[in-house]
């Protein structure tokens, strides 16, 4: 069984990264791709909006449920825990094809569009380091543990998996949540803002806002009083300018 959970995992590790990379050009309208955000088949605008906001709906939904605590302490009694984290990858992954397999695009109106070279070129640079800052941030807090690899593995080898400790290492000592700086960046950052990228950007920026607030009110239960004080001193997605004189927030 040990090893159907480790084939498991790798292979949803897999449809993950594919997945992962797909989007990146999804969202960055990259040329070669059979559909982005702003390219494919069009619809009338009512069934747009509607399936638009269905899909980001269930991708919010998806996330909020299964990542909260309570879930993960029902859901370990059906599944086993070892691959508890990959099923969640694999739904959250899933959810995300159906967006960019179903996605319509809405591409008038043009809410900006960035003519100066240098400007284009600077958007795009804010582009990539988003991505860049969001891939960094996963290595620093263990990548492979992120996305289930790390438990497959540990159960195949009949190891087990230590506690989580509480670290901020790299961009965590200067921003509470640099995964979700990196979305920010990339989803933003774009020389030409269609109405559909638009809706795409505020809808998925209003998610991480709402994501935020339930993550940190379930670190807070798992390290109480040293994640309060790591709240005071580090910005949620900026770094702040002014820190707080007390203690050092992590390590």
């Amino acid at each position: 069984m040990a090893a159907i959970g480790f084939l498991y995992g790798s292979l949803v590790y897999v449809f993950f990264l594919v997945t992962f990379v797909y989007a990146i050009g999804f969202v960055g309208n990259l040329p070669l791709l059979p559909k982005t955000i702003d390219s494919g088949a069009g619809a009338p605008l009512l069934e747009t909006l509607l399936v638009n906001v269905a899909l980001l709906g269930l991708f919010a939904v998806q996330h909020s449920v299964m990542a909260r605590r309570g879930f993960k302490r029902w859901w370990t009694r059906i599944v086993p825990e070892s691959v508890e984290r990959s099923t969640f990858v694999l739904a959250a992954t899933a959810v995300l094809a159906l967006l960019l397999w179903q996605w319509r695009p809405i591409a008038e109106p043009v809410i900006w569009q960035v003519e100066n070279p240098i400007g284009r070129t600077a958007l795009h640079i804010v582009f990539w380091a988003g991505w860049a800052v969001l891939l960094i941030s996963t290595f620093l807090i263990n990548h492979f543990e992120l996305f289930g690899l790390r438990q497959v593995f540990a159960n195949l080898l009949g190891r087990d998996i230590p506690e989580p400790e509480f670290r901020t290492p790299g961009f965590y000592r200067h921003v509470r949540h640099p995964i979700y700086l990196g979305f920010v960046l990339a989803f933003w950052a774009t020389p030409q803002m269609s109405a559909g990228h638009l809706l795409f950007a505020i809808a998925t920026t209003g998610y991480i806002l709402i994501g935020i607030w339930f993550e940190e009110r379930d670190l807070v239960a798992q390290f109480g009083a040293r994640y309060r004080l790591y709240r005071e001193q580090v910005g949620m997605l900026l770094p702040r300018l002014i820190r707080s004189r007390k203690g050092p927030a992590g390590q």
